[in-house]
C-alpha cells in the first residue's frame, strides 16, 4: 500500500517563512518614505538630539551650539570650550544628518528674538539647557508642519503636530 499525501512538511514551511522574513528585512528599509513619516522622524530625531546634547553638556561641562539655517535642512552642532574656539563635535551621533532630505527648518521662535526665518541662528545649550523657550518649526515636502519645543532649565523637549507659537 502506498500513502500518497500531498503537502509540505513543517520544515519546508519554516524554511519558506525564514526566507520571506529575510527578504522583508532587506526590502522594507529601502522603500520610499512618505513625507509625513519623514517629517515626524526628523522632528523626533531633532528632539532626541537636543536631549542628548543636554546630557553631553552635563557630562563634559562644555557648552554645545546648535547652528540653524532657517529655510534649509541643515543643522550643525559644535562645542565651545571655556575661553577656547568653537570646534566641531567629535561625537559621531552629533555629526550625522538630523533632518531627512525634503524637511526644512521654516523658522525658529525665541521670545527675546521673535521669529527668525532667515540667516543663521545659533542656540547655546549649557548645563541648564537652552536659555529661553525655543520653538523650532519644521516643514515637510507636502507643506505639513511640526513644532519642536525646547524648554529652559531641565532640558525637556517636546514634539507637536502643526505650527505652534509661544502663547503670550
Amino acid at each position: 500500500m502506498k500513502h500518497s499525501q500531498g503537502g509540505f512538511t513543517l520544515i519546508e514551511m519554516v524554511v519558506v517563512l525564514v526566507i520571506l522574513a529575510m527578504t522583508m528585512l532587506l526590502v522594507l528599509p529601502r522603500l520610499p518614505d512618505t513625507s509625513g513619516a519623514a517629517l515626524k522622524r526628523s522632528a523626533r530625531t531633532l528632539a532626541s538630539t537636543m536631549r542628548y546634547v543636554r546630557d553631553q553638556v552635563t557630562v563634559t561641562r562644555l557648552v554645545h551650539r546648535l547652528r540653524f539655517l532657517p529655510g534649509e535642512g541643515k543643522i550643525t552642532i559644535t562645542t565651545l570650550p571655556p575661553g577656547g574656539t568653537e570646534t566641531s563635535s567629535q561625537d559621531p551621533f552629533l555629526n550625522r544628518q538630523i533632518l531627512v532630505d525634503g524637511v526644512t527648518v521654516s523658522d525658529i521662535e525665541i521670545p527675546r528674538l521673535g521669529k527668525v526665518s532667515s540667516g543663521e541662528l545659533i542656540i547655546d545649550i549649557g548645563p541648564a539647557g537652552v536659555a529661553d523657550i525655543t520653538l523650532i518649526h519644521l516643514k515637510g515636502a507636502e507643506g505639513r508642519q511640526m513644532t519642536v519645543t525646547a524648554f529652559p532649565y531641565g532640558g525637556q523637549v517636546k514634539v507637536e503636530e502643526g505650527y505652534r507659537e509661544i502663547s503670550q
